[in-house]
């Protein structure tokens, strides 16, 4: 290699000055962001195309990033929205029978960055000491790099409290769905017997989830986050449905949560939320949200329901939660982390109105909680 291209090629800056040097590949240039990490082993491409990161750059602390290289099948949204990807080993060629892609192209034709060749340990240890910090991440093939102006840009980060990004990654106008879950050896099949009708309003909606939905006999109909009492009961549904997606709770429940209480006043509908969806009801319900020191982002996270004791390992992404002691009477708390403790899901007492902080149809366990889209069909069979 020429001596001239030697320097490290992409620089991650840390907005208290910290500054990690490695080789950069993806899309060239620079952006800002929240640093949070991902201890998941397996789904790289999910997570990138997973809405709730906007506003995010992910460190995965798992080494080998890319070796399944991508496919079309296996995004949760059209493009990648986490803004950048931080690994501790630079992608080798992949190997698997279903990609159809390398990671490096697929991030440099959507604009993302990456950077490779950092103590991914260290930077870890970092974020869960002193919470998830403000960074900017430059790529340049020819490692020219003002580190004043790139430390600067991370401090002009706004960070996301206050921030309401579901905005930015909802739909434009309504759809149907009807794709189910992915099986051998047909792949995805579509929803022909529908037994109810469901109007998911969309957050920043995750395509499994919206999959599991189908695949669960429901008929759904996909709304932009901005949807009012009168939009969502247009379509006459059996059950509504909350979707996950990123930015402060308390930001995005300014228009959502009036139109949550509408729900809860005004009708006896069956309601199911996951993510920012489950945030949004604690919210409507008289709860409070609170901004996490590093939040819970992997594929390992155990819970337990409390009703009936069992453990499940769930996958998790996100940096606020709800807060337990703020929970009104009426409304009990369902499941917890066996991490720290936090709140992770809670129902309506005497209704069928419930939520998970958890992501049931990210498989990790691999089916530990898929038993929630099927409570949810049933709330709807029982409500007919």
């Amino acid at each position: 290699m020429p001596a001239d291209h030697a320097r490290p090629t992409a620089c991650l800056a840390l907005a208290d000055g910290t500054l990690f040097y490695g080789t950069g590949f993806g899309a060239t240039g620079q952006t800002t962001a929240e640093l949070c990490f991902n201890t998941a082993m397996t789904g790289y491409q999910e997570i990138m195309t997973d809405p709730s990161y906007a506003g995010q750059i992910v460190t995965f602390t798992f080494p080998h990033i890319g070796n399944t290289g991508v496919n079309p099948e296996d995004d949760e949204t059209g493009d990648p929205v986490a803004a950048g990807m931080v690994v501790k080993w630079m992608p080798t060629q992949s190997s698997n029978w279903r990609a159809a892609q390398e990671l490096g192209d697929w991030l440099a034709a959507r604009g993302r960055i990456a950077i490779g060749g950092i103590d991914t340990r260290r930077l870890t240890r970092a974020i869960r000491q002193l919470g998830a910090p403000h960074v900017a991440l430059a790529h340049d093939p020819e490692g020219n790099f003002d580190t004043d102006a790139l430390v600067a840009a991370a401090r002009g980060f706004p960070g996301l409290e206050g921030l309401d990004l579901a905005l930015d990654v909802t739909c434009a106008q309504s759809y149907r769905w009807d794709e189910m879950r992915w099986a051998w050896p047909d792949g995805y099949q579509r929803q022909t017997e529908a037994r109810h009708k469901v109007v998911a309003v969309d957050y920043g909606a995750k395509r499994n989830i919206l999959r599991c939905l189908a695949s669960a006999g429901c008929e759904v109909t996909v709304l932009p986050a901005t949807a009012t009492f009168d939009e969502v009961m247009a379509h006459d549904p059996d059950g509504v449905f909350l979707s996950n997606g990123p930015g402060d709770p308390a930001a995005t429940g300014a228009y959502a949560v009036p139109m949550i209480q509408r729900l809860l006043k005004d009708t006896q509908l069956p309601i199911f939320g996951i993510c920012l969806g489950h945030q949004m009801l604690a919210l409507a319900v008289g709860a409070k949200t609170i901004k996490m020191n590093h939040g819970h982002h992997g594929a390992n996270h155990p819970v337990k329901e409390l009703s009936t004791g069992k453990v499940e390992i769930t996958s998790m992404n996100h940096g606020f939660a709800v807060d337990s002691q703020s929970l009104p009477e009426g409304v009990q708390e369902t499941h917890v982390s066996l991490f720290d403790g936090s709140n992770c899901g809670i129902r309506l007492a005497d209704r069928p109105v419930f939520s998970v902080q958890h992501h049931p149809e990210a498989s990790p366990g691999p089916q530990d909680s898929f038993y929630l889209f099927e409570r949810f069909a049933a709330s709807m069979d029982d409500a007919a």
